[in-house]
C-alpha cells in the first residue's frame, strides 16, 4: 500500500477557516468552536497572536492541496528538570473523512519530531475524558497519565472580591 503524500507546514492566514471548521466538527467541538462565515474576530487575533510568537507553531498537515489537520505546539522554558523546555500539543483535529488513516499517528511523529528539534526534554498534553479513543490514541504513541490534569474556567470560575 502506497501511503499518501502529506505537507506538514506553518498555517498561514488564509488556512484560519478550514483550521475552524476542523476544530468545530466532531461532537465537543461542537459545543465549543463557532464555524460561521465570517469568522468572530477572536479567531483572527488569536491567530495573529500565535503566528507572532515564536514559541508558538500552527501546524497543518496537507493531503492534496487540501487541509485535512491541525495542531497547535507550544515551546515553554521551565525552571523544573533543570530548566529545560518542554512542549505542548494543544487543539488537534483531523478531517472527519481522513480520521484512522494514520493521519493523525505522522501528523504526532512530525510534532514529536519538531519538539526534539526545538531541544524539549518532554511532550505534554491533554484530552478531554469524554474523548476515550484519542486517549486510547495518545497511549499508543507512548504518552502516558502520569499527572493528574485540573482546569479552572475562568468565564465560570471564582471571581475577586475586590
Amino acid at each position: 500500500m502506497i501511503e499518501p503524500t502529506l505537507t506538514f507546514r506553518q498555517a498561514k492566514r488564509a488556512d484560519l477557516e478550514r483550521i475552524v471548521q476542523l476544530l468545530a466538527d466532531d461532537p465537543l467541538g461542537a459545543q465549543r468552536e463557532s464555524f460561521t462565515l465570517p469568522l468572530a474576530s477572536s479567531y483572527e487575533r488569536a491567530f495573529e497572536t500565535i503566528d507572532a510568537d515564536s514559541n508558538n507553531e500552527l501546524i497543518v498537515v496537507e493531503q492534496a492541496g487540501t487541509v485535512i489537520g491541525v495542531l497547535q505546539i507550544t515551546f515553554i522554558p521551565y525552571l523544573t528538570h533543570q530548566g529545560s523546555w518542554r512542549a505542548l500539543i494543544e487543539g488537534v483535529r483531523v478531517a472527519a473523512d481522513a480520521r484512522s488513516s494514520g493521519v493523525g499517528r505522522r501528523l504526532f511523529v512530525w510534532a514529536i519530531s519538531r519538539a526534539r528539534e526545538r531541544g524539549c526534554r518532554l511532550v505534554q498534553l491533554t484530552s478531554d475524558k469524554a474523548r476515550p479513543d484519542a486517549i486510547r490514541f495518545y497511549q499508543s504513541l507512548g504518552f502516558t497519565a502520569s499527572h493528574e490534569g485540573l482546569k479552572l474556567e475562568l468565564s465560570h470560575g471564582p471571581t475577586s472580591d475586590t
